[in-house]
């Protein structure tokens, strides 16, 4: 699952924030956000409702401008290097980006043609990013027709067919089952280990993060209050509560780090009523 830190290839980071400021109105959805992902790598991005995740993303991926701080991508400045930027970048959001009306083959070229994939080469790399999720015989298929986890590997080869470098995941299984959610990231997971491409996912599922990322920050009020490997993230908790002299059935778990970083995670910031019915809607389609 994971890639040797040493084999990591040369050049700079995949993503870099550094002071990163993002606000709405008077809340700072983002407040002073460092954070680096390293090439290669599978980076896990966790936090509460309303910690900033979507928004941090949202500058990485040039969807949103950068006031305050500094986002490079590959050593790319996305206010200065956009188109740059985004065609390095393939990104799976946490809304459905597939048209029910379209086959699964025509969703996956519009957005060959949206990332300018070369006329010459559209259809092969199309056909190459169907059979890398498994969609080539429901490839003609309209995707109104598909489950929840087809929709979501047809949009993770959406993502995939422009070859991109970085692959971001807003909350790639929301709404799936146990299974479905298995088979999305065996697909990631495949694709990366043939292509060594970085991935920055956000989930709300601890166990794909312990069992997924190579490293995780777990951010709460627009910053990261902890980083590292999930193991080493479940040695620091036990060590504290060692410290604190507390006593608890059981090896910490992820879940437990995220409870105690975030403490109950719920307070006034926590998204909009937009926010919620997005997630919702999504969440039933998929289902």
């Amino acid at each position: 699952m994971t890639c040797d830190p040493t084999d990591r290839p040369a050049g700079p980071d995949a993503v870099t924030c550094t002071g990163l400021v993002h606000a709405f109105g008077d809340t700072r959805a983002v407040d002073g956000l460092d954070l680096s992902v390293r090439q290669g790598e599978v980076f896990g991005l966790l936090g509460p409702n309303g910690a900033g995740k979507t928004t941090a993303i949202r500058c990485i991926t040039t969807l949103l401008p950068v006031p305050a701080g500094q986002v490079r991508v590959f050593g790319h400045d996305p206010a200065v290097d956009r188109m740059a930027v985004r065609r390095l970048l393939g990104y799976v959001p946490q809304q459905l980006s597939a048209d029910a009306g379209l086959t699964g083959r025509e969703n996956v070229t519009l957005f060959a043609r949206v990332f300018d994939v070369p006329r010459r080469e559209r259809a092969d790399r199309v056909a190459q990013a169907l059979a890398a999720v498994n969609l080539t015989d429901a490839a003609d298929r309209l995707a109104k027709t598909y489950s929840g986890g087809m929709v979501r590997r047809l949009e993770l080869a959406q993502a995939l067919v422009s070859a991109p470098r970085l692959l971001i995941l807003d909350e790639p299984t929301i709404g799936l089952d146990p299974i479905a959610r298995t088979g999305v990231w065996e697909h990631i997971n495949a694709v990366r280990a043939a292509t060594g491409m970085t991935v920055l996912v956000t989930t709300h599922y601890m166990d794909e993060a312990d069992q997924y990322c190579d490293r995780v920050a777990l951010m709460h009020r627009g910053r990261i209050r902890a980083l590292g490997t999930p193991a080493e993230l479940r040695r620091g908790l036990a060590e504290r509560r060692r410290a604190r002299g507390e006593t608890a059935a059981g090896d910490p778990t992820l879940e437990d780090v995220f409870r105690d970083v975030a403490g109950s995670g719920l307070d006034d910031t926590s998204g909009d009523f937009r926010d919620v019915r997005s997630t919702r809607r999504t969440a039933q389609r998929l289902g």
